[in-house]
């Protein structure tokens, strides 16, 4: 199984709700997971994040949200290797590791399916 995470952090300080801020009609974070679903090489899209604005909106463009990030992993010297090992953590804890894991940065509105 592959798993694309994308991170997306509710507590930007320079540009505040970076994730949802609308680019082009949608918000940002709509592209990435978008590219992810019509790439067709993940079994599952989750978003890890820390704000349930956030979540709900992914889980509106089909990604899922299955946690909501700790406090410890989402502050403004957390590093993506921390989040993504949170993530992943969190898959083999609940027994659904996957054989792949995928960064997908929610601040990606140009990357493509293919």
């Amino acid at each position: 199984m592959s798993i694309a995470i994308i991170p997306a952090r509710g507590g930007s300080k320079r540009i505040p709700h970076k994730n949802i801020k609308l680019f082009h009609g949608k918000p940002i974070i709509a592209y990435s997971i978008e590219a992810a679903l019509k790439s067709n090489c993940f079994e599952r899209i989750v978003v890890s994040t820390d704000c349930s604005e956030i979540a709900a909106i992914a889980k509106s463009y089909g990604a899922e949200v299955p946690f909501i990030r700790p406090s410890a992993v989402s502050d403004d010297f957390s590093t993506t290797l921390e989040v993504m090992q949170h993530a992943i953590d969190w898959f083999e804890k609940e027994d659904e590791a996957a054989d792949l894991y995928c960064c997908i940065y929610a601040t990606a509105p140009f990357v493509q399916p293919y």
